[in-house]
């Protein structure tokens, strides 16, 4: 076992190899290959363990293409108001709209959960490890270096409580502390001042989403009881998810986009 980071010390130096990445790129294709041989030739119960594994990431893996090839059309709610009796067999028709409303609620929620949405910014720039965190030095002698401080903006839930300072991994900064963002709804036109709920991705990584790491382009939960929005089914919708639209260490605020 390596006693040191040697490698990471070296290349922080001296930088890469002139042909890391394309070995490294090579190293990754070849791998399935290496992969699919090994399945090929084990026998017995290992031989059984790694082709139920097998299947298994395939099936997850063509149900994640089946979510995210969806049809995105939206059916307009017919609202207008008809002047006089309507006929009987017109009454029906209520119901077919509601009924594709529906099932556009549901396929929403099937999109949501394999994690795509339809938002303002597809694309963003991602932030170094060097920028997000600071090195914070710590012991007697201030040799020990393996706490970090995030430099960004954060949410934590109301129930929050740091750890005592000799476990504590990462540390964030009370005056980076963010409860509120200012949401902009795209069909109204209007931006309300809502409280934030939870950080539901941050495009960076898992482990940012599970710090409450707030970028530019994290999806984030608002609580939107105020602004009166209803499901088709009538029930109040409680949260719903933004985007955030500027670099909130910057501007001192949050600012984000409602996903509708």
């Amino acid at each position: 076992m390596p006693q040191g980071d040697h490698i990471d010390l070296h290349r922080k130096r001296n930088g890469y190899r002139h042909d890391h990445f394309e070995r490294l790129r090579k190293k990754k294709a070849r791998e399935v290959h290496k992969h699919s041989q090994i399945a090929q030739k084990t026998l017995g119960i290992k031989g059984k363990m790694i082709s139920k594994e097998n299947y298994r990431n395939k099936a997850l893996m063509k149900k994640t293409l089946a979510m995210h090839e969806e049809s995105a059309t939206r059916k307009k709610v017919d609202d207008e108001v008809h002047e006089g009796a309507i006929p009987s067999y017109l009454m029906d028709r209520e119901t077919t709209t509601r009924a594709k409303a529906l099932s556009n609620s549901i396929k929403q929620k099937r999109k949501e959960k394999a994690g795509k949405w339809d938002v303002p910014l597809p694309k963003v720039r991602p932030v170094a490890e060097d920028e997000m965190f600071r090195v914070i030095r710590t012991g007697k002698r201030k040799t020990k270096q393996w706490k970090r401080m995030i430099t960004k903006a954060t949410f934590v839930g109301p129930s929050f409580t740091r750890k005592p300072p000799k476990y504590e991994r990462f540390i964030r900064p009370s005056g980076m502390r963010f409860t509120k963002a200012h949401v902009t709804h795209p069909e109204l036109k209007c931006t309300f001042n809502l409280e934030i709920v939870s950080v539901k991705k941050n495009p960076n990584g898992p482990m940012y989403t599970s710090l409450g790491v707030i970028t530019r382009g994290t999806i984030i939960e608002v609580n939107v009881s105020e602004l009166g929005l209803v499901t088709p089914a009538g029930k109040v919708v409680w949260g719903k998810y933004a985007q955030v639209t500027n670099n909130p260490e910057n501007d001192g605020c949050i600012n984000a986009v409602l996903l509708v």
